[in-house]
Order: structure tokens, then C-alpha cells, then sequence
């Protein structure tokens, strides 16, 4: 039985449309939807949230909450932007659920997130004064207060200095266990996805179009559009490499594309190209290799090459194996 469940939420707002949505979350679950920029993702959010007005069905734990407002959802909202109460200081903020909602041992458990998100030199200080870090977890706060059973993550990492990206997960993490939540986490970040999440939702265009763990999503994708957004490389038709088909394309990572010298110690498939174009980077060198029309494109580690194979049209061998190979 699933803890969260959406079937054929649907929803129209101006010129975009949320299109039949199916998810099931477990508890416990840290779920997340990962899409691009104007992909529907926070429209789903606010959807789930009970703020934008949909058909279909939202059931927690078997209960119809599609009709309910969101102040009797039991959810938690964390908006990209915070959204928290400029005339309102920290600790104003962080209580403001206290209004609408009866806080069963409310002295004990603001402590505790106070202390646990370190915020008590904060508490007196308004708005306007504080850091992008500071009124994230203060945002977080406010949202745990009012002991929500699924709490909702809109972009949360968008405003934190990459410095700080790694040790800002951990404590989503941390803060997933602590008040066992159902977390729902949007992103659009593929490292962020993978590190948090137990299960990856991708969505595009207001459809869902993958849902499976980390490795299923952001190693198999069911389809080409998936996986450009994912960023795979090296996208080609199967009959380059075989002649009864296993699926439409394939496509390999540049890093396991290799260079061959002997083809003695090389590859399940070996094909002769002309260098296009070679740039150095930092630590390798990016090689761009057209084979029968199709251009492959290599990343060779500059301590195995003491130059680039920059000659344009040089020939060249390359090869890749066959456990390298992702069937899209």
C-alpha cells in the first residue's frame, strides 16, 4: 500500500498543463522529480501542496486529501525563493503554523529544530539580514514545525553557494531521518538526484516520463529525449553495431571509448574514423571521431597521450565493449 498516491492528477493554467501525473511514494521515501526549467515540477509540487486546483486523485495513506486545503494536508512546503514573512523576524517565521495548528509539545520540539538546524543566534534577527543559507534553513524550520508527514523541496539547493552544495545535502538527509518524513525533492540537478534520492521521477513537459531507482533512471533511459536531458553522449542508430536489434539506439560514454594501438587487446567493437577536432582540457583531451557519418565523441586522459591527435582528418582507431553499451 503506498503512503502517497497520485492517479491522473491533471491540471490547466494559462498556457501549460500538468498532463495525467501516476506516482506512488512509500513512506519514508526520498523521492525525487528531476526536470528541466519549466518542466512542470513545481507546478506539481503546489499541485500536491493543495495549492493549484487539479482533478485526479491524491491519497495519503488511503485517505482522499485531493478536497482537503492545504493547512489539513500534513504537508510541508520549502519554496525556492523561501517565501518567508519580511515584516515577521526568524522566530515569528519559524512559529507561524502555531496559528492554525495545535503543536502537541511545541516548546520541546521548536528546541529541538532550532538547535538541530543551529538558528539561536537568529531567532530575534529580520528577514532582510540574513544569508541564502540562513533563510534556507529557516524556510525548512517553518516547515517542520508544523510536524508535516511529507514535506515538499522546491529547488532548495538553487540559492547555496556550491561550496556549500555537499554538506547542505547531508543535512536534507539528516533532516529526512530525524523527523521521519516522505520527502519529495525537485531538481534539476542530476549529482543532487543521484546522492539523494531512493527513487527519481523524470519529468518533461508536464509528464512523467520515467520513474525507477537512481541506477535505473540515470543509467537506463526509457527514451532519447530522457536521455539528452540526462546528458548522455554518443547517441546512434543499433545498426552500427549490429544487425538484429536489441533497440532502436545505444549509446557510450566517452570515457570508456579507447584509443586503439593493438587491436589485439581491444574491443568487442573496433571502428576506423577521421579526426574531426581535438581540445585540451585540464586533465584530458576531448576527441571528436566521425565514423560512417556518425560523430563520436572521446575523452582520452592527457597521462596516456603526450599530444593531441590534433591533424584534422587523421585517421584513427577507436573501439568501445559491449558491457559499455546503454540500449535506449
Amino acid at each position: 500500500m503506498s503512503y502517497l498516491s497520485i492517479k491522473h492528477l491533471s491540471n490547466q493554467i494559462e498556457n501549460f498543463s500538468l498532463k495525467d501525473i501516476n506516482m506512488e511514494i512509500d513512506k519514508g521515501e526520498y523521492f525525487v522529480l528531476l526536470g528541466q526549467s519549466g518542466s512542470g515540477k513545481t507546478r506539481l509540487l503546489e499541485a500536491i501542496a493543495g495549492l493549484d486546483h487539479s482533478s485526479g486523485s491524491i491519497r495519503y495513506k488511503e485517505n482522499e486529501i485531493s478536497t482537503k486545503n492545504p493547512e489539513h494536508r500534513d504537508i510541508g512546503f520549502v519554496y525556492q525563493d523561501f517565501a518567508l514573512f519580511p515584516n515577521m523576524n526568524v522566530e515569528e517565521n519559524i512559529i507561524f503554523a502555531g496559528r492554525y495548528k495545535e503543536i502537541e509539545d511545541k516548546e520541546d520540539y521548536f528546541n529541538d529544530i532550532i538547535d538541530f538546524l543551529d538558528l539561536r543566534d537568529l531567532l530575534e534577527r529580520t528577514i532582510s539580514d540574513l544569508s541564502g543559507g540562513e533563510k534556507q534553513r529557516i524556510a525548512i524550520a517553518r516547515a517542520l514545525y508544523s510536524k508535516p508527514k511529507i514535506l515538499l523541496l522546491d529547488e532548495p539547493l538553487s540559492a547555496i553557494d556550491p561550496t556549500f552544495r555537499n554538506s547542505i545535502m547531508k543535512k536534507l538527509k539528516e533532516i529526512h531521518r530525524r523527523y521521519d518524513l516522505t520527502t519529495i525533492h525537485v531538481t534539476h540537478n542530476f549529482r543532487e538526484a543521484s546522492y539523494l534520492a531512493d527513487k527519481i521521477a523524470i519529468i518533461m513537459d508536464g509528464s512523467i516520463e520515467q520513474i525507477g531507482s537512481p541506477n535505473e533512471v540515470l543509467n537506463h533511459p526509457k527514451t532519447i529525449d530522457i536521455a539528452k536531458f540526462l546528458g548522455f553522449k554518443n547517441i546512434f542508430s543499433t545498426r552500427l553495431i549490429e544487425k538484429e536489434f536489441k533497440a532502436e539506439y545505444f549509446s557510450v560514454d566517452p570515457n570508456l571509448i579507447r584509443i586503439v594501438k593493438e587491436q589485439s587487446d581491444c574491443c568487442d567493437y573496433i571502428f576506423e574514423g577521421k579526426v574531426e577536432e581535438c581540445m585540451g582540457i585540464t586533465d584530458h583531451f576531448k576527441l571528436f571521431v566521425n565514423v560512417n557519418e556518425n560523430q563520436f565523441f572521446i575523452k582520452i586522459p592527457k597521462r596516456e597521450y603526450e599530444s593531441c591527435l590534433s591533424e584534422s582528418k587523421q585517421s584513427v582507431t577507436i573501439g568501445f565493449n559491449e558491457k559499455d553499451i546503454s540500449y535506449l
